[in-house]
């Protein structure tokens, strides 16, 4: 390829990038923005009782701080807490019942799952032991579900605020996307750019929006409407799914209006282990999110190179090379692409030049995926936890 054809391809990929990029923050339901934040909603007349499922499998280290944060809660109504020991083998559930404060032992009860039947993934069985458990007593079946993880820690007024908001707006499903633990190298690095991927890939306002057809929700603080929740057929109708909180909103939209936001309080208790914690964490369900279809996997590997790793290479090589539109086009979508991650970063406190690093984050992202559907191919698919819950040929585990 000629000197000439060389300029002119990097002039077409740097404008192509550019364009998409300018499509993204102009039509893409403002995605960057991180503005769908959980308010101060007028207090309902009357508070509906609630009841917490948290499932909790090997979590004896976070989860007493995380039951804490539950029971001790300003909420007017009534509300208890059913923590469902899942074959832990780390004395979760004693670590649970430890961590009750004084007076508050009533509130908490301590279930363990039973022989989990064919079909289904361990986290859906340990949901639907808890919600079996919560709604069995008929004259105290709760109005709502607070389906927590045992590694989230939740404000003192956060239940209050997200049933206000529910109540409020009539909502069916409030999820809240947790403050994720973003403290070392690696956690700086990545997790501000999930939470930004996250955002990208089903943009909260449209989510928000009945009109769109757009769901999606945040598996560690999700308040669901127990009526809906049995209209679409309980637990068990995502009973396979390993994204099930994405299965668990796109199940109940259809049926009524659902919320999904940032939070600022509610936080994640678990550091991850380096790099590598942050790689097993998307790996197990980054395949399956884009249905175990290999075009799909294509076709993101294509769309992650065009919109993250050309603007920066052909930004600056143009440069040096003198190629004028292709490095104003390649640096432009570079600025754009760093401006879009700046309100994420500045929910996680970070300084607003690691924008210019998403590059690096979108690289380590893709490998991440292709990794994800090498274990999917090799049967390894989904592991979490010593099981394997999205094989070649196991699917459920």
């Amino acid at each position: 390829m000629t000197g000439g054809a060389v300029e002119t391809a990097a002039t077409a990929v740097a404008a192509l990038s550019l364009l998409a990029w300018l499509y993204l923050i102009l039509f893409h339901g403002r995605f960057w923005r991180a503005d769908q934040r959980l308010g101060h909603d007028a207090a309902p007349e009357t508070w509906p009782a609630v009841a917490a499922v948290v499932p909790a499998r090997d979590e004896a280290d976070v989860v007493g701080a995380a039951v804490q944060s539950l029971l001790t809660q300003d909420y007017p109504g009534r509300f208890q807490v059913f923590l469902v020991d899942d074959e832990s083998a780390d004395g979760t559930a004693e670590a649970a019942r430890a961590a009750a404060p004084a007076g508050r032992e009533n509130v908490l009860t301590v279930l363990a799952t039973e022989v989990r039947p064919p079909g289904w993934v361990g986290k859906m069985w340990a949901v639907a032991t808890g919600v079996a458990a919560a709604t069995a007593n008929q004259a105290e079946r709760p109005v709502y579900l607070l389906l927590t993880d045992a590694d989230i820690a939740h404000p003192e007024d956060g239940l209050r605020r997200l049933v206000a908001k529910a109540e409020a707006g009539r909502l069916d499903l409030a999820s809240l996307m947790v403050r994720l633990h973003c403290r070392d190298g690696w956690e700086r690095l990545l997790v501000p750019a999930f939470v930004y991927f996250f955002q990208k890939l089903f943009p909260f306002p449209r989510v928000n929006d009945p009109r769109s057809g757009i769901a999606a929700a945040a598996g560690g603080c999700m308040l669901v409407r127990a009526s809906a929740l049995e209209t679409v057929g309980g637990i068990a109708a995502i009973r396979g799914a390993i994204i099930d909180d994405c299965a668990l909103a796109a199940a109940l939209k259809p049926k009524g209006p659902i919320w999904l936001g940032l939070a600022e309080d509610h936080r994640s208790l678990r550091p991850y282990e380096g790099l590598g914690g942050l790689w097993q964490m998307v790996a197990r369900s980054a395949f399956a999110q884009l249905r175990h279809s290999w075009l799909l996997l294509i076709g993101t590997v294509l769309g992650m190179v065009l919109l993250y790793l050309a603007p920066p290479v052909l930004g600056l090589w143009s440069l040096v090379e003198g190629w004028g539109f292709a490095a104003t086009a390649g640096l432009a979508a570079w600025a754009i692409m760093a401006a879009t991650l700046v309100p994420t970063l500045r929910l996680y406190g970070r300084p607003l030049w690691e924008g210019f690093l998403l590059p690096v984050s979108g690289l380590l992202y893709t490998a991440m995926t292709v990794d994800s559907a090498i274990a999917h191919a090799s049967g390894r698919g989904g592991a979490w936890k010593g099981r394997i819950q999205a094989g070649r040929d196991t699917p459920v585990q």
